[in-house]
């Protein structure tokens, strides 16, 4: 099997998990690294769900007029 390295966080979470490496911390900050990770992917999903939504209720209620 090859295995590549790769480097597929940026300069400052690579510095912040490499400085936290005691076994109890680093699951700790990892987690809430991961956490954070998924709250910034999420913030733009809802807000254009959110804008498409309220897009689609306003058409439908001018075709029905």
């Amino acid at each position: 099997m090859l295995e590549i390295p790769v480097s597929a966080q940026c300069a400052l979470c690579r510095s912040s998990v490499e400085s936290n490496r005691a076994d109890e911390k680093l699951s700790k900050f990892g987690n809430g690294l991961n956490k954070g990770i998924l709250f910034l992917v999420s913030v733009p999903y809802i807000m254009v769900g959110t804008v498409g939504f309220l897009w689609y209720r306003h058409n439908r209620k001018n075709k029905g007029k």
